[in-house]
């Protein structure tokens, strides 16, 4: 039997054959995106889950959680079990999972899954120990990782595997993950915890100091969705609704677009100047390489509007975003999953 029979008959990676079930799982702090073998995506909600107070009965997950979110009444508690892309309260998590893990599954009693979870590159022991336990007690039988840039590079398209350094800058909903990828992997990195979450929170931060009006963190990323921008030049605007903390009675104000780019700055700035470190750290082939082939934005932050145009401008780079930002990087590990002999060297221990 040659190498990679071997590895296949002890691993049980077929390729897809039947007797394998195996997953992929983007576990994010905004959202968590599930791919099957041989199937594609099968599950993209919201990383959230709604509690009983009393019980710790789960009354829903996902996108019917999220809508409760500032909502709920004594009885009920709504949990974004991550933050900053690493596990904070475990047994939300491990409701979450299952939850998940039953919707994803073609058959209600298939063979339990292989899982390959995509995790931030600069993860610590503790916090792998925290994703392995969590998965394994959802259901996984076997558990292996493997760094969110390099899964987005491949769910791109970018050639990993060869020596020509390529660029990513993953900008997700607790982090931002940038890396220079050559040779099965990281050349030079950056990773710091400012993301979508830190977006909306300078949102909320910014409405409460100008107009004195508290909003909940949904009315913010609708706000940063509607409205966001890190560019001059755009002149929309929108009626936003929450609590005037003065006079303690509900109220609408008009918000400006312009508004909003002065609200992102600083979380923004943030990502620019790790942009900037990690060019720092690239070696003088490796940003040859980049000079040509420019950065690849992933990641929700990606879609935020003028950030590949404000990156281009500081960087002197050309940019790109993913034609499938918020997906690239669970495509990435389901190529992964389709050979994991190839790949492995792309895995953490």
């Amino acid at each position: 039997m040659d190498l990679k029979g071997m590895f296949r008959r002890i691993t049980g990676s077929d390729g897809g054959g039947v007797l394998s079930t195996s997953m992929a799982i983007d576990l994010g702090t905004a959202n968590t995106l599930v791919y099957i073998e041989n199937r594609g995506i099968v599950l993209e909600e919201p990383s959230v889950i709604a509690v009983e107070n009393d019980s710790g009965a789960v009354v829903a997950v996902g996108g019917d959680a999220k809508i409760m979110l500032g909502r709920t009444n004594r009885d009920l508690t709504v949990i974004r079990p991550l933050k900053d892309g690493v596990i904070t309260n475990a047994t939300a998590t491990l409701a979450m999972l299952r939850e998940f893990f039953a919707r994803s599954q073609a058959r209600r009693f298939s063979m339990r899954p292989r899982v390959l979870v995509c995790v931030p590159s600069g993860i610590t022991e503790v916090e792998k120990t925290a994703v392995r336990n969590s998965l394994e007690r959802a259901g996984a039988r076997e558990v292996l990782m493997v760094p969110e840039p390099l899964a987005s590079a491949l769910g791109v398209g970018l050639p990993v595997e060869g020596a020509p350094g390529n660029m990513v800058v993953d900008i997700g909903g607790g982090t931002t993950e940038i890396a220079v990828i050559s040779l099965n992997s990281i050349a030079a990195e950056n990773s710091i915890r400012v993301g979508g979450d830190e977006m909306n929170e300078a949102i909320q931060s910014y409405l409460k100091r100008h107009f004195s009006l508290l909003v909940g963190e949904r009315t913010a990323e609708t706000v940063k969705i509607t409205l966001g921008a890190v560019t001059e030049g755009r002149s929309d605007d929108m009626e936003v609704s929450g609590l005037d903390i003065i006079n303690g009675v509900p109220r609408t104000y008009r918000v400006r677009s312009q508004d909003i780019l002065e609200a992102l700055r600083v979380p923004v700035g943030q990502i620019v100047e790790a942009v900037h470190q990690a060019l720092e750290k690239t070696p003088a082939e490796l940003a040859r390489d980049i000079v040509d082939r420019g950065i690849v934005l992933t990641g929700g932050g990606a879609l935020l509007r003028g950030l590949d145009t404000l990156l281009e401008g500081e960087t002197g780079l050309p940019i790109r975003i993913a034609d499938n930002p918020l997906a690239c990087t669970v495509l990435g590990a389901g190529i992964i999953l389709g050979d994991l002999f190839r790949y492995r060297k792309l895995l953490l221990d």
